[in-house]
């Protein structure tokens, strides 16, 4: 079967655009991204400008993208005159799920992604024959869903900070506090301590993730499970599967493969970048005039937040698909779709160069860097695999870990060499 250019290019787009938001996660303390305060605060300077940048270009957005790819491909693979069976498509995400649970477990990025796609695909088997109009309808009641649960969440929050600092003012005063507000201002009291202490713990961190690999996947367990038993499941499924699905949705409406006119391009780059940055505008004011209080800063407690990220990933994939049709950085767009290509490798590429960057298994310099100086080594590693994919490419069918999955989803051992 030909490949889809557009789809390998946006892929091998968003894989690196990924990079931009996990190397937080990657090189510095593992609260820092719900937590920026801890390295930002007091607000100002080059380690805020780059935290807004990234705040209003990336985060969320290239993970929607990536998820919306997902979606696209998992229709290309199960449906069409190509289709394969339903065997296939669970045994070739069972092998996901396994390479998701490397990726956390031994490669200690308890970030991945890989696991909850995994997972995600096992329910997107059920509606691939869906038309269009159904999968968008269902799209937006989970966008819906996941932005009503985002909103419920945060004004319990608020409900309960604000019972903390009544009852703060009560005693002060003398005066009795009700059962009820103690309850509320106990939920606060447990959230706040809970930050306070991953702030408490971060030498501790830093010299456990730093020492050896051994120490290092000690101590990452406690946070690898926390992903598995409780982030996933509350959290990354609906986020990764309401993405999955509007993609499955696009694909189906011969957006995705760059088969339609150039206007309709246009108009979903200019539409998605103008409602997407303006929600993401909205959402770093929110969180600089917080003095990036707790609840400002998680994207789940913002009910603008799936919005944001989705009309961004738009935004990327209309004006991506633009340069395509017109033509325009032809050798960039080569080593996209090679990148593209080859994403699970160069996704867990990044795990493996974090974990030698960063940890005890390798030179050690978790927290060595600012959020600013992270983005130094951004750059290196995008001009490592924007070289390595096409050269790879050039002797090899399929990228190493690209050619493995192909191997355990068929039980036959694919042609590698060219």
């Amino acid at each position: 079967m030909d490949r889809i250019e557009s789809l390998d290019v946006l892929r091998g787009f968003a894989l690196l655009g990924i990079l931009l938001v996990n190397i937080v996660a990657f090189g510095l303390v593992s609260s820092a991204f719900l937590d920026p305060g801890i390295y930002l605060t007091p607000i100002g300077g080059i380690d805020y400008i780059v935290w807004a940048f990234i705040e209003l270009s990336s985060e969320g957005a290239m993970r929607t993208l990536f998820s919306i790819l997902f979606g696209a491909g998992v229709v290309l693979f199960v449906t069409g005159s190509t289709a394969k069976s339903g065997w296939l498509h669970y045994r070739r995400n069972f092998w996901l799920l396994v390479f998701g649970l490397i990726n956390i477990y031994i490669f200690l990025w308890p970030g991945d992604i890989l696991v909850t796609y995994a997972l995600s695909s096992f329910v997107l088997w059920f509606i691939r024959n869906w038309k269009a109009r159904n999968l968008l309808i269902l799209a937006t009641f989970l966008i819906l869903i996941g932005s009503l649960q985002n909103f419920a969440l945060k004004s319990s929050l608020e409900i309960a900070r604000d019972a903390a600092e009544g009852m703060k003012i009560s005693i002060s005063k003398g005066e009795e506090v009700s059962e009820e507000t103690a309850t509320w201002a106990q939920v606060w009291i447990e959230h706040e301590n809970d930050y306070q202490t991953e702030r408490d713990n971060i030498p501790n961190e830093i010299k456990n993730k730093t020492s050896s690999y051994a120490s290092a996947y000690e101590y990452n367990l406690e946070k690898a499970n926390e992903t598995i038993y409780f982030l996933i499941p509350f959290f990354l499924f609906l986020d990764a599967l309401m993405m999955m699905v509007v993609g499955m949705a696009l694909f189906k409406l011969g957006i995705l493969d760059g088969g339609r006119e150039i206007g309709l391009y246009i108009k979903m780059m200019c539409i998605g970048f103008l409602i997407g940055l303006s929600i993401n505008a909205y959402e770093v004011l929110l969180i600089t005039n917080s003095n990036m209080g707790i609840i400002e800063t998680n994207g789940y407690l913002r009910f603008t937040y799936h919005f944001g990220r989705l009309f961004i990933a738009l935004g990327y994939l209309g004006l991506i698909i633009v340069l395509i049709k017109l033509r325009k950085f032809n050798s960039l767009k080569f080593r996209l779709a090679c990148v593209g290509r080859m994403a699970l490798t160069n996704y867990l590429m990044h795990s493996v160069i974090a974990l030698f960057i960063f940890s005890g298994a390798g030179l050690g310099l978790l927290g060595k860097f600012s959020w600013s100086q992270l983005y130094l080594i951004v750059p290196l590693i995008w001009a490592l695999q924007l070289y390595i994919s096409p050269l790879w490419l050039k002797y090899f069918y399929f990228g190493p870990i690209e050619w493995l999955w192909r191997l355990l989803t068929y039980l036959e051992i694919p042609k590698m060499l060219r």
